[in-house]
């Protein structure tokens, strides 16, 4: 095995470690002692990697958020213009993301291990509608771009709680189409 590889294998070991004790445990009380433990590396791995768990949590942090961020982007990345009608369930790669990471997504809603982390994600999702699909589509000069960026954001993020209390009852496709579904529904009032 490779330095690179051996190195990635323990990363891996300690996020895992530290996200089942995050299921069951304030993270405030959980030890380093207690991620090698459930990791079953030693103290010297751990510090090889990490100063403290914190830094640990960060790393951890990071990577879910470049993987949303990268998702997200996935349908339009190599558009001028995102049409709906363009979209397929294969293309939308942000609930195969949330499934990836889906002990990760079941702590930020169901515990208060990361208090405002769920704040966190709907602020990168502005953001990204915010930067990404208003310079890529012509949005109606009459929608406040702040407003619309909060709507849209809210809303997947309420999408992701709904499939995730629902302990990811269907998959990641079946949500994907759901949403081109939702996106492509007009609402007529008479």
């Amino acid at each position: 095995m490779t330095v690179a590889r051996r190195i990635n294998k323990s990363k891996t070991a300690l996020k895992e470690a530290l996200l089942i004790l995050m299921e069951n445990k304030d993270y405030n009380k959980i030890t380093i002692t207690d991620i090698v433990n459930i990791s079953n590396l030693n103290r010297g791995t751990f510090y090889k990697h990490y100063q403290t768990k914190e830094e640990l949590l960060e790393e951890l942090i990071g990577e879910v958020i470049a993987d949303l961020i990268r998702s997200y982007r996935e349908p339009y990345l190599q558009k001028s213009k995102l049409e709906i009608s363009d979209l397929s369930s294969s293309s939308i790669k942000i609930f195969e993301h949330v499934y990836l990471y889906g002990k990760f997504y079941k702590i930020i809603i169901h515990s208060n291990a990361l208090p405002g982390f769920q704040s966190k994600i709907c602020q990168v999702l502005k953001n990204l509608v915010l930067q990404d699909l208003s310079t890529k589509n012509d949005l109606n000069k009459n929608i406040n771009p702040e407003i619309f960026s909060s709507y849209f954001a809210y809303a997947i993020f309420g999408i992701i709680v709904e499939w995730v209390d629902q302990n990811f009852s269907y998959t990641p496709t079946y949500m994907s189409e759901q949403l081109i579904r939702i996106l492509s529904y007009t609402t007529i009032i008479t």
